[in-house]
């Protein structure tokens, strides 16, 4: 039996709207990347925290706010209207973060259904959704109801007023296009209740779609997240200070001998610490005050996990033939094969003992060692799957190269997760949805790798020996789309949406809201780029 057909095919999650909806242009006075309207979110986020205006805030002083921001970000002022929208949802989101779920109305627009295919009738109300699965209202509306939120399809100013009106809703989360928003701004004003307005990214009200994420943390905002309020970029960067050379010797010690300085080269080098970052986050959301100073304890952890993720790296360039990683000659190209696997080796090592020697009590370093090293043997299991077919390479179908970037990408995120869960002392209620959620981020991330590497800007390895690779794209182009790259990128970042989708499922059945709102908030931060233009906060970093 050939290496692909040993291996199963992943159990996709749920589809999402069709292609054709989700790729189609926003309108001109909404910024037109996912990417842009993400990082002008997080620029108003600091510039309420900076101001600190205080709701409810008059039309024409929020128009002026707006204005200010829109000059202080060179944006285009045509994006005004959507600035003010965001602005006053972010001067309103610890109002609504205060109000309980049951005193929440969600407001949906019936655009978001798929006109076409809709099998929804219609009552005096609003659509009587049949949870078909073919648009974004089944998944809010099943979370918003598990949640304890009423829920109404509709539009119309006077509907949402008469339900204020029973007193019985204190806040909405409302998803409409910016003309409608516009038209109701002074009913939910003279109201004075919280009000979150998530826009359309279209306004000709037929199978339209939305910024997914910023629907899914609205709705599950809420005070007892203490998280809420920590800047997930400023923890990002304090996790990079912790590779500096000084900060290594003083949680490592100073490296020994040629082969540690190669090592501790490699560990040094080019990278996101996203798997460090992870297990910092963990440890940190689980504490009963989220914003202390962290401990060694969980440094040293995090440089495990690095130390792990390295040597992995370096195992890969070897495996693989690669002679370029982030743009520059790889440890075996540049040193060697030998001293390359002796410094993969030394780095495992090193994890191993940062993890022993972390200062945790002896029954709590047990847990540790388990997950790493189940974790080890997962990705190597993983490896070994793709290497096996690279020996007698055969048409792989997307849902087997799925299940490869299971096996190879998911541990090394469980690992990161679990070392922090264990640091805190919640390994047993956290353990299950945990290894759920970095199945489903392991695979997102490694479509997002694929997504890359066939970008139009793309550099090519020319390095690189011609040899088989798993790559999803090109799997899909050949497989589902008759060559047509073009469709089978567009599939596959609707892939890469359905899966950073069934990471946020994966959260439902956690009882800790810390953890469950940092770690929605750290997909948004791991799947959108850092750099967008001068302006962003982000881009200065």
């Amino acid at each position: 039996m050939s290496a692909a057909a040993s291996l199963p095919a992943v159990v996709l999650p749920p589809a999402l709207p069709p292609t054709t909806r989700r790729f189609r242009q926003p309108k001109k006075n909404i910024p037109q990347t996912k990417a842009e309207r993400d990082q002008l979110l997080r620029y108003i986020r600091d510039f309420v925290e900076r101001e600190k205006p205080v709701p409810p805030i008059p039309a024409d002083e929020l128009r002026l706010l707006a204005q200010r921001i829109v000059s202080e970000t060179n944006l285009d002022p045509i994006h005004l209207d959507y600035t003010g929208v965001l602005l006053s949802n972010e001067i309103w989101r610890e109002s609504l973060a205060a109000i309980p779920y049951e005193r929440r109305l969600l407001l949906m627009p019936k655009c978001l259904r798929v006109e076409s295919k809709c099998p929804a009738p219609f009552d005096e109300f609003g659509l009587l959704c049949k949870q078909c699965g073919l648009c974004s209202i089944q998944d809010f509306q099943n979370e918003a109801e598990r949640l304890g939120y009423a829920v109404l399809v509709a539009e119309g100013s006077a509907i949402v007023m008469s339900l204020i009106q029973t007193g019985k809703i204190e806040a909405i989360v409302g998803i409409s296009c910016l003309p409608v928003l516009e038209r109701t701004f002074p009913y939910v004003e003279a109201a004075a209740i919280p009000a979150i307005a998530v826009p359309l990214l279209q306004d000709d009200c037929i199978d339209t779609t939305v910024d997914i994420d910023w629907v899914w943390d609205y709705l599950h905002l809420t005070s007892e997240d203490k998280t809420r309020r920590l800047n997930l970029n400023a923890l990002h960067e304090e996790v990079r200070t912790w590779f500096g050379p000084e900060t290594l010797d003083a949680l490592a010690g100073a490296p020994q001998g040629d082969a540690e300085v190669l090592a501790r080269h490699a560990l040094v080098g080019p990278g996101n610490r996203w798997r460090p970052y992870l297990t910092t986050a963990v440890s940190q959301a689980l504490r009963s005050d989220p914003t202390a100073p962290f401990s060694p304890s969980i440094q040293k952890l995090a440089l495990a996990v690095e130390c792990f993720h390295k040597a992995s790296l370096i195992h890969d360039d070897i495996e693989d033939g690669d002679a370029l990683r982030y743009g520059l000659p790889t440890l075996h190209a540049s040193h060697g094969l030998p001293a390359a696997l002796n410094a993969g080796d030394l780095l495992i090592g090193e994890g191993y003992r940062l993890i022993a020697d972390c200062g945790l009590p002896a029954h709590q370093i047990a847990p540790l060692i388990r997950i790493a090293a189940h974790g080890q043997r997962d990705l190597c299991r993983g490896q070994g799957a793709e290497l096996a077919w690279q020996q007698n390479p055969s048409p792989l179908t997307s849902g087997q190269i799925l299940e490869i970037f299971r096996l190879k990408t998911a541990p090394a995120f469980s690992v990161a997760l679990l070392l922090g869960a264990a640091h805190a002392g919640c390994l047993d209620e956290t353990e299950s949805a945990l290894l759920a959620f970095s199945e489903a981020l392991g695979i997102a991330y490694q479509i997002k790798d694929d997504l890359q590497d066939h970008a139009e800007d793309a550099a090519p390895d020319a390095a690189a020996p011609h040899r088989p690779a798993v790559n999803l794209v090109a799997s899909l182009t050949t497989e589902r789309f008759g060559g047509d790259r073009a469709k089978a990128l567009a599939h596959a970042s609707d892939l890469l949406d359905r899966y950073k989708e069934q990471a946020i499922r994966a959260l439902q059945d956690l009882d800790n809201p810390n953890l469950k709102g940092l770690l929605r908030r750290i997909i948004g931060k791991i799947f959108t780029p850092l750099e967008v233009g001068s302006w962003c906060s982000e881009a200065k970093q």
